[in-house]
């Protein structure tokens, strides 16, 4: 996670920002000493996981694949004795 001064936050908030709000939080430090962590409002609180939909249009299902390598499995799982 990126850690910025105050200074730099002052000078690149609107950048800082629009990073955050599409998922890059940041953390502000005084002195090289952390102080607040940004994120976005809709980001996952700690230790919650979002699994569902995290993969959304990445990949698709084919229509067969409940049956695929059908015959295959069979064999190896006593079909043929």
């Amino acid at each position: 996670m990126r850690t910025v001064n105050i200074h730099e936050a002052k000078t690149h908030l609107s950048r800082l920002i629009d990073r955050a709000a599409k998922g890059e939080s940041f953390i502000i430090a005084k002195s090289g000493k952390p102080m607040v962590k940004v994120v976005a409002i809709n980001a996952p609180a700690a230790g919650e996981m979002r699994r569902v939909g995290f993969m959304a249009g990445e990949f698709s299902v084919p229509d067969n694949f409940d049956r695929m390598a059908a015959e295959e499995i069979e064999k190896l799982f006593g079909g043929d004795g």
